[in-house]
């Protein structure tokens, strides 16, 4: 990586016939004009159903976006989905693999999760340099704690093989913060990946509050559970998590998108 690139991470929440005021059909706009004024030149949604994700597709016409639902491999379940700028970058391959023990196999559950959780990754080449990188989103398990942790050593073996020598960017809900088991596996000494939390390595103050959750109307404390992850072949210049709210001072999600901003690193 020889040039600078905006990098986010954003949980946008399902459309949830129970949230009332909080349906997607009353924040759309808000999750859309969140990341148009925030500008990433890529981004990693997590939650989207396949309406939500035209939604957005919409209303953001310069960026492709790669992805399927994680229930059938199509269109069918949550979407963890990445979004690129078109006149920036060209997708040279992607896929998506499923968190399970046949990563395979399209709708497999692993571990105690309840759910199928899945990677969608892609390698993209820089029209401005032709450098390419390795960028990957995800959302690991909620309530499978062997989930998460297994989902972790998973995704890194699944990326080290992939990687081919290419910067590698993570993005996702984790469901996890710093300290707990799947966190320090991704950022550990035995990581093949040498991978970091892009907040402790930022050469700015990080920006914003210390978590990533809300209630629509809150924040949540100390539930900073959405991070980006890189390879030491890339620096960070600031990370911040965007704790923009709208009209009546609602927050557009449950999350907060995370940004940062990725350039050249020591590899």
């Amino acid at each position: 990586m020889t040039a600078w690139l905006r990098a986010m991470t954003y949980n946008v929440r399902y459309d949830n016939a129970e949230d009332g005021e909080h349906r997607w059909a009353n924040r759309r706009e808000a999750v859309a004009s969140t990341i148009r004024f925030h500008a990433p030149d890529v981004v990693g949604l997590q939650e989207p159903l396949d309406h939500q994700l035209v939604d957005v597709a919409d209303a953001l016409p310069g960026f492709e976006w790669i992805g399927c639902g994680r229930v059938d491999g199509e269109s069918e379940g949550e979407h963890t989905p990445i979004g690129y700028r078109t006149d920036r970058f060209e997708c040279v391959d992607s896929d998506t693999f499923w968190l399970s023990e046949t990563p395979d196999e399209p709708g497999s559950v692993g571990w105690d999760a309840r759910h199928p959780r899945i990677v969608t990754w892609a390698r993209l080449r820089d029209q401005r340099t032709g450098d390419s990188l390795l960028f990957a989103n995800t959302h690991f398990s909620h309530d499978g704690p062997r989930a998460r942790q297994k989902s972790a050593r998973l995704l890194l073996d699944r990326l080290a093989d992939l990687r081919e020598d290419d910067p590698v960017v993570l993005t996702g809900d984790f469901n996890c913060v710093a300290g707990e088991e799947p966190y320090e596996i991704l950022t550990g000494e035995d990581s093949p990946l040498a991978l970091s939390d892009e907040r402790d390595r930022s050469s700015e103050p990080a920006h914003g509050p210390p978590t990533s959750v809300t209630d629509f109307e809150n924040l949540v404390p100390n539930r900073k559970i959405d991070h980006v992850f890189t390879t030491p072949d890339v620096s960070v210049g600031a990370h911040g998590v965007c704790s923009d709210v709208y009209d009546d001072g609602r927050f557009p999600s449950d999350h907060l998108p995370v940004l940062v901003e990725l350039g050249p690193g020591e590899g």
